[in-house]
């Protein structure tokens, strides 16, 4: 495949996906489409050799799998991994407030959100709305209201003249929407915009009251390849979702007879604590239904190996004493293998290895990352599922800029290398043993 095909079909993705509802939404289509079939958690499974399934979780988790042969304990998984939360604002659950005329929403902070670059961005709004139906019923649908309607003003610089000098943000006071002017003392019920947004979207809905709602702030500018030889790739959402769009279409273009998963888990960006999440039961309780036995689980488990994928922080040219000399990740250099002797990442000799050789073969660039031993370092679903489970787990990601940023830079080259060698990887006959 060409880099400028799959990026193509990666900038539609990420410009369709603007909250986990809506990106599990648009994955479960591309599965459907590719003839995947959905399984639900209440009903009991009647799984087929040489069928492909998915199941979701909370509408913002997903499992698929497919080349399920024979018994998966002899065969072991090829398992990849990625979230598909990224930090952003929410809105607060009684959010409306009305100051000199002008109507705002409240907003929480999901995640480490690097907060100095939503101010003078025209936002959007979307995610999911629980209402009650005209016969009773609780339900739930999806709004995304697209173009702009939102925006956090700056305060101009001669009314702030040490901003340049020592800026910080109150998010309780500072980050609160304009919405639009209102200039009477009525402003309109938040749940009543709501309700005239399903209608607008979804008119076939017999929608009579908002009941509660999981809604997101996000930038409305599109992602785009820029840079002058298109070297570049933005977006917002690039951590993680670049990730989930590449597991993705390697299981769907890798036509595996090995078994095969994909595992994209909400809530990595708050610390992974739930039901959905990667230290939640979802991925155990899908294997032992497939397995149906403790002992034939663990010894899938052991011959099978996880590629957990979350980008990496690519070396910033105006910063590059932020990284060890000897492990600052360029951009469009190949994946970046993460290391951490203190398991912050799953990495281990075994698995980098495994993936050093597979990259080799292929003839495609990698790097490694190490923290500075004098910073804290990150961490990822890698080592929650290592840990839940016991799999063999390799921590890897595209390098990028301005991570936890509203708009995020990655290498254009990356993403396709990162693609290849995941293909590679769902095709594997031999999962390394320790």
């Amino acid at each position: 495949m060409k880099k400028e095909e799959f990026n193509e079909g990666l900038l539609a993705f990420l410009n369709a996906s603007p909250t986990p509802f809506h990106a599990v939404a648009n994955m479960v289509e591309m599965l459907e489409k590719a003839g995947f079939k959905r399984l639900h958690e209440e009903y009991e499974w009647s799984l087929q050799a040489n069928e492909r399934y998915f199941i979701t979780r909370n509408g913002s988790s997903l499992i698929a799998f497919s080349g399920a042969q024979g018994p998966l304990e002899v065969s072991g998984a090829r398992m990849f991994g990625a979230h598909t939360d990224s930090p952003c604002l929410k809105i607060k659950p009684n959010p409306e407030l009305l100051r000199k005329g002008y109507y705002q929403l409240g907003v929480e902070v999901y995640g480490g959100v690097l907060l100095n670059p939503w101010f003078d961005r025209e936002l959007s709004l979307a995610g999911r709305v629980t209402y009650l139906s005209g016969a009773g019923e609780v339900k739930s649908t999806l709004i995304n209201w697209v173009r702009p309607i939102a925006m956090i003003p700056s305060l101009a610089i001669h009314l702030d003249r040490e901003v340049n000098n020592n800026r910080s943000i109150n998010p309780q006071k500072d980050l609160p929407v304009v919405l639009m002017q209102c200039r009477d003392d009525s402003p309109p019920e938040f749940r009543g915009l709501l309700l005239e947004q399903i209608k607008q979207e979804h008119p076939a809905l017999d929608a009579e009251r908002v009941l509660d709602y999981e809604l997101c702030l996000y930038d409305t500018q599109p992602a785009s390849i820029h840079g002058l030889q298109n070297e570049f790739l933005s977006s917002a959402r690039l951590d993680n979702l670049l990730s989930c769009y590449i597991g993705l279409q390697a299981l769907l273009d890798a036509g595996s007879s090995q078994p095969c998963f994909l595992v994209f888990n909400d809530h990595e960006e708050v610390g992974s604590v739930s039901a959905e999440g990667a230290q939640g039961p979802f991925l155990r309780s899908v294997l032992l239904r497939i397995t149906e036995d403790e002992a034939r689980l663990s010894q899938m488990i052991s011959r099978s190996m996880m590629i957990s994928a979350d980008n990496a922080h690519g070396v910033h040219p105006n910063y590059a004493d932020r990284h060890d000399e000897n492990h600052g990740p360029l951009l469009n250099s190949g994946p970046v293998i993460k290391v951490n002797s203190n398991q912050r990442y799953a990495t281990n000799s075994i698995t980098s290895s495994f993936y050093r050789r597979l990259s080799e073969e292929l003839k495609l660039p990698y790097q490694v990352f190490v923290v500075r031993t004098d910073m804290a370092c990150g961490s990822t679903i890698g080592p929650l599922t290592a840990a839940e489970l016991g799999v063999k787990t390799l921590d890897i990601g595209v390098p990028q800029f301005a991570m936890h940023s509203i708009r995020e830079t990655c290498g254009s080259a990356d993403p396709l290398t990162l693609y290849e060698v995941s293909k590679s990887f769902f095709n594997t006959s031999t999962i390394p043993q320790a």
